[in-house]
């Protein structure tokens, strides 16, 4: 697999060497176009979604993984709760998020992202909610913009980027307070023991009402509790 990996990316690197300055440029322009008509294929369909919850986690959880059982039991609370569910559109968590739903009746939504390894979108979204796209910017966008809460599961580094550009939406006021729900205290303590330790206590990089933004849990009901709530505490619906 690894070499699979290596071999792709020789190739990706080999096509770029082979471009001129002035073919980048070019592409570089007409790729506004390609860009516009994802985001407004993205508004258009995604504006009529109703209130939905994001679920981020690895493409490389297998079937029988405890994080992909749970993952599953959780988007099936949730679409039973009321939410759509919202995913990468992929293998995994993302596939196990969508499963769920799909067996809880709700809504169940991927973003799928083209990449030349790892990524297929899985066969429980439903048909009308498949959406694809080539820039991974514009997905985020989808993905922060229409969603209601982020459940985040054990994952890599796209699952760090997915929480952390949420979060510091939410710490900037860019988008509205949402709740954010780690899955797995044994899997993001070291991390956030990490942020109070060094970010905040000692390079005082982060403030310690942000780590507020966050709830860890372990459990598909401790997931809807947070998420009921959240919007119980503050007086609103979901898509308020």
């Amino acid at each position: 697999m690894r070499d699979d990996f290596q071999n792709e990316d020789d190739k990706i690197q080999e096509k770029l060497k082979q471009k001129t300055w002035n073919e980048i440029r070019t592409n570089d322009s007409w790729a506004i176009f390609k860009i516009m008509s994802e985001f407004v294929n993205g508004y258009e369909s995604m504006a009529r979604i109703g209130p939905c919850v994001s679920i981020f986690g690895s493409a490389r959880t297998k079937p029988n993984d405890r994080y992909y059982l749970l993952a599953e039991k959780i988007a099936y609370k949730i679409s039973k709760a009321g939410y759509g569910v919202i995913t990468g559109g992929g293998p995994g968590i993302m596939e196990a998020g969508n499963k769920g739903a799909h067996n809880g009746g709700g809504t169940s939504v991927g973003l799928n992202i083209e990449l030349p390894f790892e990524q297929h979108f899985n066969p429980y979204i439903d048909k009308d909610k498949n959406l694809n796209f080539d820039y991974f910017f514009v997905r985020k966008v989808m993905f922060v913009k229409y969603s209601q809460g982020f459940v985040v599961m054990p994952g890599g580094f796209g699952t760090l980027d997915e929480l952390f550009e949420a979060m510091t939406l939410i710490q900037t006021k860019k988008i509205g307070k949402f709740p954010i729900i780690l899955v797995g205290t044994e899997f993001w303590s070291g991390l956030l023991d990490w942020v109070k330790t060094v970010m905040i206590d000692k390079e005082k990089t982060v403030s310690p009402e942000d780590m507020n933004l966050i709830k860890v849990v372990d459990t598909e009901d401790e997931v809807v509790e947070a998420l009921d709530n959240f919007y119980k505490k503050y007086n609103l619906s979901p898509n308020f």
